[in-house]
Parts: C-alpha cells; sequence; structure tokens
C-alpha cells in the first residue's frame, strides 16, 4: 500500500445536505462518512483511506458545506476552502438543479489551483438533471455533469468511477518511482544517514525508508551507513556505488569522501525531483548569492515535528545562508499547512523542504503564491548544496532525465 503522500486526493464540495456524505460511502461501499438529513453534519474535512474499485487506493475528503452560516459556519467553510489546495481532483455536489453563486466561487477556486473537478447532480432519484443545466455546465465552464442517487447507484456508480479515473491528471502516482529511471538491474547505492541528536529513537526518517523501499522495488542493492563510516566501507571492500545519496546536512563530508566518478546528490533533492518544482528549485537555487541586507526569507517546512536546539530548517539552513552571504537577514519558518506570517511580497526567497509528508500538489500550490509574484523558490538539499559549493554535483546525476533543459553546468 502506498503511504498516503502517493494516494490520489479527491475532495467532495457543495452546499449542505446535497448528500457528499452519502456519495463518499456510496464510492467507496463502507459507511465512512455519516450521513444525516440534519444540514451541517460534517463540520470539519474528514480524510479516510480506502480501497476504489478500478482505482485503487486513494484518499477522500468530506468537507463542511460551503453554504454554512454563522461565524462558527464562516469558520468551517474557510476549512474547506483550504481543501482546494491539498487533492488532486475536485468533486462537485449539486441537487435539485441548483447553480449559482456558491457552485461558480468554487470552481473560480478550482480554477485558480488548475484543479479538474467532476460536477454530480445528486439525489437524482427525487429530481433529474435538466438538458439545459448541463449544457450550461459543460459550455460554460468545460465540465461534465453526471446524474446520480446514493440510493440508486449501481449503474451510475461505474460511469462516475471512470470520470474520476479519467480526470485524475498524471503525476506522481504514475511514475516509476524515486529513482527508478537512474538505475540499472543489480546497481548498489550507498545511503549515508547521520544518527545524530535529530534523528528519531530507534528507526529511520521516511525519506530514508522511502530510499530503501525504491531500490529494492528497481531490484537493487541499498547500502546505509552513517558519514564517518564511508571512507572505512570504500577503502575495505572495494565496492564502487553506482549512486550515493546523503543527507543534506553532511553534503559537505559526503563530498569529500565520494569519488567523484561516483553520482552523488541527497534525499531533499530526490523528492524534490519527485513531488516538487524541481525546475523552478534549479532556477532559484542561485538566488542565494543575490540576497542583500535585511531581505526576509521565508522556510516552508510540510510538516511538524519536535524542534531540536540544531534543527536543519530553524538553524542550520539560516546560519549556512547568513555565514555564506555574509548579509544580515530575517527567517521566518511555517509548519505545516499553516498560513504565512505576513504576506508573501515580503520575502526575497523562499526555501521548501523535501515535502515527504504532503502530496505533490500540497506542495506545488504552497509555492504558487510566491512563483505567482515572481519570488525566487528552492528546497533544502539545493541551498545547502549551493552554499557548500556542491550545487552542480548535486543536481548533476538528474541532468537530462526530467522535462527541464538545466543551463548551469
Amino acid at each position: 500500500m502506498k503511504g498516503k503522500d502517493k494516494k490520489p486526493h479527491i475532495g467532495i464540495f457543495g452546499r449542505r445536505n446535497n448528500g457528499k456524505s452519502s456519495l463518499i460511502n456510496t464510492l467507496t461501499g463502507q459507511n465512512v462518512a455519516i450521513v444525516s438529513e440534519i444540514a451541517g453534519t460534517t463540520t470539519d474535512p474528514v480524510k479516510k483511506s480506502v480501497e476504489i474499485q478500478g482505482i485503487g487506493p486513494v484518499v477522500m475528503i468530506d468537507t463542511a458545506g460551503t453554504d454554512d452560516i454563522g461565524n462558527l459556519g464562516r469558520l468551517r467553510a474557510e476549512k474547506t476552502d483550504a481543501v482546494i489546495e491539498q487533492v488532486d481532483l475536485a468533486i462537485l455536489v449539486i441537487t435539485e438543479n441548483v447553480f449559482s453563486e456558491e457552485e461558480e466561487r468554487l470552481i473560480e477556486k478550482f480554477n485558480e489551483f488548475d484543479l479538474p473537478f467532476i460536477v454530480v447532480h445528486n439525489k437524482s432519484d427525487q429530481t433529474k438533471l435538466t438538458p439545459r443545466l448541463s449544457e450550461i455546465i459543460r459550455i460554460n465552464y468545460g465540465a461534465k455533469a453526471i446524474d446520480f442517487s446514493a440510493l440508486k447507484s449501481e449503474q451510475k456508480k461505474e460511469i462516475l468511477i471512470q470520470e474520476i479515473k479519467d480526470n485524475i491528471p498524471d503525476s506522481i502516482y504514475k511514475k516509476k518511482g524515486l529513482i527508478g529511471d537512474l538505475l540499472s538491474y543489480g546497481d548498489i547505492v550507498m545511503l549515508i544517514t547521520p544518527i545524530d541528536i535529530e534523528a528519531p529513537e530507534g528507526r529511520l526518517i521516511l525519506p530514508q525508508v522511502q530510499m530503501i523501499r525504491d531500490i529494492l522495488d528497481n531490484d537493487c542493492t541499498a547500502i546505509v551507513l552513517k558519514e564517518r563510516e564511508i571512507d572505512s566501507f570504500l577503502r575495505n571492500t572495494g565496492v564502487k556505488p553506482k549512486l550515493a545519496i546523503t543527507d543534506s546536512q553532511v553534503f559537505l563530508k559526503a563530498d569529500a569522501s565520494i569519488p567523484r566518478d561516483i553520482a552523488l546528490t541527497s534525499f531533499s533533492i530526490v523528492l524534490a525531483r519527485e513531488k516538487g518544482d524541481f525546475e523552478a528549485y534549479i532556477e532559484g537555487t542561485p538566488a542565494i548569492s543575490k540576497l542583500k541586507d535585511n531581505d526576509r526569507v521565508l522556510l516552508l517546512e510540510s510538516c511538524t515535528h519536535h524542534v531540536s536546539c540544531d534543527d536543519i530548517g530553524r538553524v542550520k539552513i539560516p546560519r549556512w545562508i547568513s555565514n555564506f552571504t555574509g548579509k544580515k537577514l530575517e527567517y521566518d519558518t511555517v509548519a505545516g499547512l499553516d498560513k504565512l506570517p505576513r504576506p508573501i511580497e515580503d520575502y526575497t526567497l523562499v526555501i521548501q523542504c523535501g515535502g515527504c509528508m504532503v502530496t505533490h500538489r500540497q506542495l506545488i500550490n504552497r509555492l504558487k503564491k510566491a512563483k505567482s509574484k515572481g519570488i525566487p523558490v528552492t528546497n533544502y538539499g539545493m541551498a545547502i548544496a549551493y552554499v557548500h559549493g556542491i550545487f552542480e554535483r548535486a543536481i548533476e546525476p538528474f541532468i537530462g532525465k526530467s522535462k527541464g533543459s538545466y543551463n548551469l553546468l
């Protein structure tokens, strides 16, 4: 089973009492969402990992009605709008041929984030979708409207599932994996994993585990060691890895120990290619050299975690960048999907973490505002490689392997 970050995320949107929860239960064949005739039963977005026949594992997100009222209702509606930035496909549920300002507003939000969507006219056992409304939706919004009934769903269920399959965009869910395109059968990959104050007790961090699994899936061999074991391993075994992947914070040690004829990169850079905006990162990283006194840098963490005294995002990266530039800089760090503390225009550079705990779309939408304002973006691994003078070596394994063309080497 793939992790939640690799499953398609499907959000269900619409007014209160339009049958959004019933639709989820019908699609999944399970009672995963509470159903009631009382409008506003669903108060907060509810995520559920399920298997949909013909699609596979997905994350369904049931949201509160966008027409909720009162101060509490407004807060619920805001949470529903925030889900739009997190999903790969939206299903807009309408009933009784009601399609007006609220639905138009939602579609505007979908379009703002380039989010594909399907319109489902639910409760069709009571009221059929009119041909006129179907045509309006098709012509004005470029979407297909489907008549549906959660009570009499068998015939229409297959049609809806097919529409979902047709509209989920090609993305990371269809990729071969993290580094499969860099490897051949039997290759050896060295994974350099520091065990320090930031390492979780008794386990590896998620990117390291994901990399081991990806190497095995591609019929290759993973060698896992700490940074201070690199020299003795290479000297005593005579093994020559095809690729070395290091934790970004020991990039300098890895660069010094790994011979130049062995490709070297970092876990964060691999993740950046899988789910980040790789081309934008490569273009934006050199902006570090252009930072000036009093510029403000935004660091985006995609998860919440215990902050150590030498935290990579809050302590080490700011220290390394300030030392590299020699400038007096200001830094803000935002964890998870929290709101920014100030307008995006206040920042000169945005640095995104690897994003192992979020989806591709969540990460891309997180960067969208900065990119629209012309603010350079990079990621942890690339920024660290750049200030340590090994940026070109760190991205070299991927040159010619991605859609972009990089005029840096």
